[in-house]
């Protein structure tokens, strides 16, 4: 058995980096960026004005009001007709070319009409009010590293520089297989000592938030031979096998052996993490095998806390799972602490709660929990107050 920390270092040691491919912008969300992005021009490609009002020369101006010449009108998108002389000024629009000879913008508050082409201006306080050219960004500047998943203000960023093509990682194949005789399909009324298997579709779910492609190799006997048909069969077609299931000391927990007999090199088969001890990581060739537990939590903790981040390094992503330290809100127990344990939390008002939680069957209490806390081997209590390390969800 080895430690968590042991665990997810030899996990992430061991991925490879997949092929990358142009999208279209639209498509890009939520993927991982391959290449680092340049703008191609300034940002704000000229002088542009921050507020609606009347652009003039500031050195001009008095320090009580004064009435100057409106010149012209400039919407946003036109480019401005006139330079401003002394005594002279135009009517801007927000985000409009700040004419030549402008130094300044007067907000339409501090103005007042004075004529059918006139305006008084009161200069009190006034900022320049102008965005100059390339404050922002100068044409040629990093404007997204690579390794980052895009988010909606990065498809902002790479709409702003022309990146309508960005090049990301492909989206690595993930097949799922669940073993057990006792498991039936979720649309099957489940006959006694049977149960419905939930693993599978928890896992399609949480894949497709890796962002990752799964498929679904349905429920395979405990029996051997067969296992080692669908196993082969998984490993040929995908890039990674999450299996459930068949992985503990049980009499008929078969997949160790059966994953030997394929050829995987097993790295580890047990954890010292609770849910999850019966943990199983392997490799062939290039592609990755996960043994899971069957039970649906240990499952689903262990793919947020392992297979995710091993997912997204596959992809070239740079980010670290985010991890805080926030006060928990009340005083916390447990009878054993020879693993690491993970809690299920609500994250609330700047600290942490527990949800009730009855173990690793109980994948109900992740239907109201945002966050896992983690508990440390050998800790048994934690008064309120005390710092813990949670992740949100």
């Amino acid at each position: 058995m080895v430690s968590f920390e042991e665990a997810i270092n030899t996990v992430l040691s061991q991925h490879f980096r997949l092929d990358s491919e142009r999208v279209v912008l639209s498509e890009s969300l939520g993927r991982i960026l391959a290449e680092d992005v340049f703008s191609d021009m300034d940002m704000p490609p000229f002088d542009k004005s921050a507020v609606d009002g009347f652009a003039c020369m500031l050195e001009n101006l008095s320090i009580n009001s004064m009435t100057l010449e409106i010149i012209e009108t400039i919407p946003a998108g036109t480019v401005p007709q006139n330079a401003i002389l002394p005594g002279q000024c135009s009517k801007i629009m927000t985000g409009a070319m700040v004419p030549s000879g402008a130094t300044c913008v007067i907000m339409v508050e501090d103005s007042e009409k004075a004529g059918e082409h006139q305006v008084k201006v009161t200069p009190v306080n006034t900022g320049n009010n102008i965005c100059y050219r390339g404050e922002d960004i100068r044409k040629g500047d990093l404007v997204l590293p690579k390794g980052i998943q895009i988010t909606p203000a990065h498809i902002a960023v790479l709409a702003s520089v022309g990146a309508v093509t960005p090049l990301v990682t492909k989206l690595p194949a993930i097949a799922i297989i669940s073993t057990g005789d006792e498991l039936v399909e979720p649309a099957i009324t489940p006959a006694p000592a049977q149960i419905r298997n939930s693993n599978a579709m928890q896992m399609e779910a949480q894949i497709r938030t890796v962002p990752a492609i799964p498929a679904y190799y349905g429920i395979v006997s405990d029996e051997g031979p067969e296992l080692r048909k669908i196993i082969d069969l998984a490993l040929s077609e995908n890039d990674v096998v999450l299996l459930t299931g068949g992985v503990s000391m049980g009499d008929f927990d078969f997949v160790p052996g059966v994953m030997q007999d394929a050829g995987i090199e097993i790295l580890f088969k047990s954890i010292a993490i609770q849910p999850g001890k019966p943990t199983v990581f392997g490799r062939r060739n290039n592609t990755f095998i996960f043994g899971l537990p069957g039970n649906p939590v240990s499952s689903f903790v262990l793919f947020e806390l392992m297979v995710k981040p091993f997912l997204r390094r596959m992809m070239g992503c740079t980010t670290e799972p985010v991890e805080f330290r926030l006060p928990i809100g009340v005083d916390f127990t447990r009878r054993k602490s020879a693993r690491k344990s993970m809690i299920p939390v609500i994250i609330r008002e700047g600290a942490v709660f527990p949800v009730e939680y009855h173990g690793s069957a109980h994948i109900n209490a992740y239907s109201v929990a945002n966050g896992i806390m983690s508990v440390e081997i050998g800790t048994t209590i934690i008064k309120k107050g005390e710092l813990v390390y949670v992740r949100p969800l």
